[in-house]
């Protein structure tokens, strides 16, 4: 649009909205005259006398002025029309009440001879009802007539759509919120044919003109008789188990299963019936909201310049997502991959214009670079999410493993500590339980780092173990969504192999919240619930991606690869860990190694990953780490990538 045309529309807006408002006050004006009238009428039983007449034309004015004056000062006329609902009645309701005083002020303290100023008192009280009530009613027809205008339009748009019949399974929060938007909205092709609830006190009623027709065992019945195209699960945060058996029911009936979001886009108002969507893996992998002590977490990160290293990955943009929630004075992104770095800085800055975040491209390794960042922005916090994370090519890549996820967290954690920053997190895995893969081994020498520096520094070092989260880059579920998207075949390693996810939201809030917690030396062991067969997980994928394992798509085993093991394992039992006041946060049971053994084992393996001396370098984790199993040699695979990863998302290499 041009100069001239943009500054026209402007001026035509700017003109419609006066007129709007100049018609607004003239309805109000006639309402408003026609109520006092009215209360008159009625008070003097349709019959007035002329002396009251004369009293009532003298005293409209004032009463008017003063009704006017009250409905602006209550903010009445700064309401959208179109929006008024049951918030806004206080309003109406508090300038009855200011209008009403001075009236009656009047009516009470004027002498006798002022009569014709004194408006009685049953005229007030029925003027007040009837004016109020008129302006209020007045905006709430004209929002009823807009909404009819509205759906009619969208229906009319949408009159070439032919309407899909659903069933909702679940009349609670989630499902009346559904059912309300669909009728609510012309232009959706979806026509509610009913609810589905499992609970019997439901059964019969009707909640927004739809009726509760049954429980899930009458799904097949339901479906055929009412020739229904597909349902739409609405539990607000239904456990794994609920929401297997509705798509176990509805995979036998055949009918297509689809999902409204959860109970926390519920709370947070973002549930809209355009995000229904399918069924996906995560939602069978699901667990309670995590209860963060809110408190706790603003003490640890509001108003504190806070550091994010791998700030581009899977974990570490979730972390900075987190992170700016709290308010720090400042966020500084590290992060090497600059198209990373680039996608989550113009994330945080469209949700939160007014944070001041720097996007810093570097490698943790880079010693200058990071004195720098740390001299120029003295960061209070640091979370240190930056690390290699994939098990089979950290089996291949050795040193590197040891230089980025060792030796680059002790550069970091050094400079942290003589920059006199407050705490340094640092994520950790379950692959370091008993390590059998030099991933393993590399973040159980970064933990041995961690407190070894918590003794020497004023900063509070901790560390957090977590296993598998759901849907990190390079993960197994988005292999599989590959894999299935060209036909095949699902790849999986073991059918007995095990693992344990979480979702990336859940490990990051708790991660948060352990170093809050956390007093300084400690390893942190998250809860991370029941434990998955990847067989399972692959065949549940194939299913909600509608085909059948081993008839649509094939399922083959590949074989365990360099440095996998069937269990992983993260020591949550009695014997190795202390409970924390957060159920889902445990207390390894870890004690430190000395710091003189720290120091030469550092400058050993500084020396073998230097040198690229992968054999010795392996040879010397096993002795450093008794409980370690490394294979001292390792035979080249052909396509490492081609194969399903199970690995811990500590976020992108950095």
């Amino acid at each position: 649009m041009t100069g001239v045309g943009k500054k026209n529309e402007e001026s035509r807006l700017w003109w419609t909205r006066l007129l709007t408002k100049q018609m607004q006050f003239m309805m109000d004006l006639l309402v408003l005259v026609s109520a006092f009238f009215l209360a008159y009428i009625l008070r003097f039983d349709f019959h007035i006398s002329e002396i009251w007449l004369g009293g009532a034309l003298t005293q409209v004015s004032y009463v008017v002025m003063i009704q006017f004056a009250a409905l602006t000062l209550t903010g009445v006329y700064s309401f959208v029309w179109k929006y008024v609902g049951l918030a806004e009645v206080k309003a109406f309701i508090a300038a009855a009440a200011i209008s009403s005083l001075p009236i009656f002020m009047l009516r009470l303290g004027l002498p006798d001879k002022y009569l014709v100023w004194q408006v009685p008192l049953s005229v007030i009280v029925m003027d007040t009802l009837l004016a109020f009530s008129g302006v209020l009613g007045v905006r709430v027809l004209r929002r009823a007539m807009y909404e009819r205008y509205e759906k009619r339009r969208k229906e009319t748009r949408a009159n070439t759509l032919s309407k899909r019949r659903v069933l909702l399974i679940g009349a609670g929060r989630a499902g009346v919120l559904a059912v309300k938007e669909i009728q609510g909205r012309g232009d959706i092709d979806l026509d509610v044919k009913g609810f589905v609830d499992d609970d019997l006190s439901k059964q019969g009623s009707v909640i927004h003109r739809v009726k509760v027709l049954g429980t899930t065992e009458d799904l097949p019945r339901l479906v055929r008789s009412l020739d229904i195209d597909h349902v739409v699960i609405t539990i607000a945060q239904a456990s794994r188990q609920e929401l297997r058996s509705v798509v176990e029911i509805c995979e036998k009936i055949p009918i297509k299963v689809r999902i409204i979001p959860g109970l926390f886009e519920i709370l947070q108002g973002r549930v809209k019936v355009s995000r229904i969507r399918d069924v996906q893996i995560e939602d069978l992998l699901g667990r309670e909201l995590v209860r963060l002590d809110e408190d706790e977490m603003q003490g640890f990160l509001a108003g504190k310049t806070v550091m994010v290293t791998g700030a581009g990955g899977s974990i570490g943009s979730e972390l900075a997502r987190q992170v700016a929630r709290f308010e720090p004075a400042a966020l500084l992104l590290v992060e090497r991959a600059e198209f990373a770095l680039f996608n989550i800085d113009r994330e945080l800055r469209d949700l939160y214009p007014d944070l001041e975040i720097m996007p810093l491209t570097s490698d943790v390794c880079d010693e200058g670079r990071m004195r720098t960042i740390f001299a120029k922005y003295k960061p209070q916090v640091v979370v240190h999410a930056a690390a290699h994370k994939h098990v089979p090519m950290m089996e291949f890549n050795p040193t590197e493993a040891v230089k980025n996820n060792v030796l680059g967290t002790r550069l970091l954690g050094e400079i942290a500590g003589q920059s006199g920053t407050e705490a340094f997190v640092l994520i950790s895995t379950d692959k370091a339980v008993r390590p059998s893969s030099m991933m393993g081994a590399s973040k159980r020498v970064a933990e041995l780092v961690i407190q070894d520096l918590d003794g020497r520094y004023e900063t509070r070092y901790v560390a957090v173990r977590f296993g598998n989260v759901i849907g990190s880059a390079g993960s197994v579920i988005p292999i599989f969504r590959e894999q299935i998207s060209k036909g095949g075949p699902v790849t999986v390693t073991h059918p007995e192999m095990v693992r344990y996810f979480m979702t990336i939201p859940e490990a990051v809030q708790l991660v948060l919240q352990a170093g809050a917690m956390g007093e300084g030396g400690e390893i942190f062991i998250l809860d991370m619930g029941e434990p998955v067969r990847i067989l399972d997980l692959a065949r549940d994928t194939i299913t909600l991606s509608g085909f059948k394992p081993h008839e649509d798509i094939e399922i083959v085993f590949t074989g365990i690869r360099p440095g996998e093991k069937l269990f992983e394992e993260l020591d949550t039992d009695g014997e190795h860990v202390a409970k924390t006041r957060h159920p889902k946060i445990f207390i390894g049971k870890i004690a430190a190694y000395p710091e003189a053994k720290v120091g030469q084992a550092l400058q050993r393996l500084a020396e073998l990953s230097r040198n690229g001396h992968d054999t010795d370098l392996r040879a010397y984790l096993n002795e450093l780490l008794p409980e370690a199993s490394l294979h001292v040699t390792v035979e080249p695979v052909a396509a490492i990538a081609e194969q399903p990863v199970v690995h811990h998302a500590t976020a992108r290499p950095s």
